[in-house]
């Protein structure tokens, strides 16, 4: 116990002391012009010069470019043609962005009765991001919060077949945890190496390691809805990690970073920082070949990542991600969004007489569809491998199940309000089950249902 604290408490000197140095380096480099940023953007089309307006034009034209469109969470990447949802100003040598996305939600689930479920609540998020030039690179301080320790009611909204984290002294399941308070609190620091080569290095007590693609809420195939993946824990759920460092280095079109990170799930208080010794590693390489895709690959080891139940021990997990995401833009503000993941865990868990070597898959198709920010259509398909005891089934305690989700919905945006874009919306499930978890859903197949309203900024022409 006192080395692990002694470890911890190195672990996290460094860190501040590394946030505090980049910071401090930066900060007394002379002030001379920035370089250029590497150009992201796409040229626009003939259609999108002609639906933009002149100023907005100028816009385009005159931007420093601090904040791209291939941003996703942390440091990862979307493709080029991804649409900015925010509002943008500027003070003095500070760029700054606030997007976030909020849903009024009611939610039923269906399976047998002790596991029948409504709920009524708010799935919701806010970022804040500032950049500024500084030397030759350029600083950004990045902040993201949500409301969710109080608008989701005990220990998570209503999703069949979703598992992972703890709650009241049991893992949670057929719930989706909420998130916490603190999703991201972050610092940046970004640097030409040569005239084509740039580094950067990533860092905070709340933030993203670099593993699987960008989180769901940032994923533009996943924006319109409100409901989160039950492949979430084979592939994103290390986007809010307390305690992260990350170094990297990329070109026009790849990217390449390794990060050492807290690898523990956060424990059920919602409102604080869990920090830990950054004693997980990942790395991951980006490639952006054309301006519509954008993929990645990575693997991680997360240090007693799965909380123990009870007296029983964490449990490290080793984890293997790949991706690839298409946009599309067509015409004015048409954009069609779709995302292809696979992530594989392996672990092992504590069973009644030792332990159980786990090896399980997951894959996720998921797509939407936005028709001149007044229509959209999104959906998702998931087959995901969960062991028994991850579902409480643990009369089957050593069995890893196949199951499947298959969800689609549509949103009617109305008319905008103060750069804010609302909407009301519509969602429906189908759990896929297998013939020996049946009885216990109370069928093969258990429908479910979501009515929500929604609000987020309009997007951007930057």
């Amino acid at each position: 116990m006192y080395r692990s604290c002694a470890v911890t408490r190195l672990n996290w000197s460094f860190l501040f002391a590394f946030v505090f140095v980049v910071a401090g380096v930066a900060g007394a480099q002379p002030q001379q012009p920035a370089a250029p940023e590497h150009e992201y953007r796409v040229p626009p089309t003939p259609a999108d010069q002609q639906a933009a307006s002149p100023q907005a034009h100028q816009h385009n034209l005159t931007n420093t470019n601090l904040f791209s469109s291939r941003d996703a969470s942390g440091t990862a990447w979307l493709p080029d043609t991804t649409p900015m949802y925010g509002f943008h100003q500027t003070a003095g040598r500070w760029e700054l962005m606030l997007h976030g996305n909020a849903f009024g939600q009611f939610l039923y689930e269906s399976g047998e009765e002790h596991r029948r479920s409504k709920q009524a609540g708010s799935i919701n998020w806010l970022m804040g991001m500032v950049r500024r030039p500084m030397g030759a690179g350029r600083l950004g301080l990045r902040a993201m919060v949500s409301l969710e320790p109080w608008t989701i009611p005990g220990c998570g909204y209503p999703n069949v077949l979703a598992t992972g984290e703890v709650c009241r002294g049991d893992t949670i399941h057929d719930k989706q945890h909420p998130h916490d308070l603190f999703m991201e609190v972050a610092v940046e620091y970004d640097r030409p190496l040569t005239k084509s080569l740039r580094w950067q290095v990533y860092a905070g007590p709340a933030g993203e390691p670099a593993i699987g693609p960008p989180g769901f809420p940032h994923r533009l195939s996943a924006f319109p809805n409100p409901i989160a993946p039950i492949s979430h824990h084979w592939l994103d759920a290390t986007h809010i990690t307390f305690g992260v460092v990350t170094a990297g280095v990329y070109g026009q079109r790849w990217k390449a970073e390794a990060s050492a990170f807290n690898g523990r799930e956060p424990d059920a208080a919602r409102t604080n920082f869990d920090l830990a010794a950054l004693d997980s590693f990942a790395g991951r390489l980006s490639l952006a070949p054309t301006a519509e895709l954008a993929l990645q690959v990575s693997a991680g080891h997360l240090h007693e990542a799965e909380a123990g139940v009870g007296t029983q021990p964490r449990t490290d997990v080793d984890r293997i991600t790949a991706s690839a995401t298409y946009h599309r833009r067509f015409g004015g503000s048409n954009v069609w969004a779709t995302t292809v993941a696979y992530g594989v865990n392996s672990e092992l868990a504590i069973i009644p007489g030792g332990l159980l070597d786990e090896t399980t898959h997951a894959v996720l198709l998921e797509t939407s569809a936005t028709a001149n920010e007044r229509h959209t259509w999104f959906g998702r398909f998931e087959v995901v491998g969960k062991p028994a005891h991850d579902l409480h089934a643990h009369e089957f305690i050593t069995q890893v199940f196949t199951v499947g989700k298959l969800q689609g919905g549509y949103v009617r945006h109305l008319k905008p309000w103060r750069g804010l874009l609302p909407g009301v919306g519509a969602s429906v499930a189908a759990s896929v089950l297998p013939p020996l978890l049946a009885p216990r859903y109370g069928g093969r197949i258990g429908p479910g249902f979501g009515l929500f309203v929604a609000i987020r900024p309009t997007q951007k022409p930057m």
